[in-house]
């Protein structure tokens, strides 16, 4: 069940885009970006324990952890959730919150809700894996709420077809690749469309992403955060030509991940 934002949260996501001709032309970046994408998420995997959910298999990445998953709750989580809240601006609300959580734990005693269990960092972990991989702001909007940075990536879009660093693409039509967003819409009335958002653009809406790190025959791995209380990589069913599968929770929208693979680059 979704666990309500905290207002400080829903304020920030009320904010209004610029204009589409107010955006700047995003910069291109190298190979590497996309790459280091992929790797640092499936390292927050491995230090997490690998936990895993949907298709049953070996995944292609082998865990090499030697631990078993533990929950967000785990103390010993503290300082990872901290991190990927460090990388949004608009945290204030959960950090505090949590180290009051975090505290109460070391002594010993019991929280409700419990440590890190709200406000739900899943968007915070994807803001702290593309920024640490070292994409800068105006091509990529760290932000607290999936929705918000989609927004983003979304007006790029629209302004620079030919230079944006995330291209929209329809699930029914398009095969992920590592390196992009498979996102879905959480909410109680789902948008049948993505490009039904424009005429929302800049408000709240529960979403999640995850990050492909591996696709091939029948199937597609996502790593994103705070699935099963934990980073956890998804193994998703696809059809003969790699596309997702209908039956499992419908993707809204995947953002095609073309970090290196714009000009000047190969």
């Amino acid at each position: 069940m979704l666990r309500l934002m905290p207002l400080l949260l829903l304020l920030a996501a009320c904010a209004v885009q610029p204009p589409v001709a107010q955006i700047a032309p995003p910069l291109s970046y190298p190979p590497a970006a996309r790459e280091r994408m992929i790797r640092l998420a499936l390292g927050e995997w491995q230090d997490w324990g690998c936990a895993q959910t949907g298709l049953p298999g070996q995944p292609v990445a082998a865990c090499e952890s030697p631990n078993t998953p533990r929950p967000e709750s785990d103390p010993q989580n503290f300082p990872r959730v901290l991190a990927y809240w460090r990388a949004v601006p608009n945290a204030e609300g959960a950090i505090p919150t949590n180290r009051g959580r975090y505290d109460a734990a070391l002594r010993g005693q019991a929280t409700s809700p419990a440590l890190w269990a709200e406000p739900y960092w899943s968007a915070a972990f994807i803001s702290w894996v593309i920024g640490a991989a070292g994409v800068d702001t105006p091509e990529f909007a760290p932000d607290a709420s999936h929705s918000r940075y989609l927004d983003h990536l979304d007006v790029l879009a629209a302004a620079w077809p030919a230079l944006a660093p995330f291209m929209p693409r329809e699930p029914a039509l398009y095969a992920p690749r590592p390196g992009d967003l498979v996102c879905h819409d959480r909410s109680r009335r789902p948008l049948l469309a993505w490009a039904d958002r424009a005429a929302e653009r800049g408000q709240f809406r529960p979403m999640h992403c995850d990050i492909v790190v591996a696709a091939g025959p029948g199937v597609v791995e996502a790593v994103g955060g705070n699935v099963t209380d934990s980073v956890t990589l998804s193994r998703l069913e696809t059809d003969g030509e790699g596309r997702l599968l209908p039956k499992q929770p419908p993707a809204l929208v995947i953002m095609e991940n073309r970090l290196g693979r714009l000009p000047p680059w190969p």
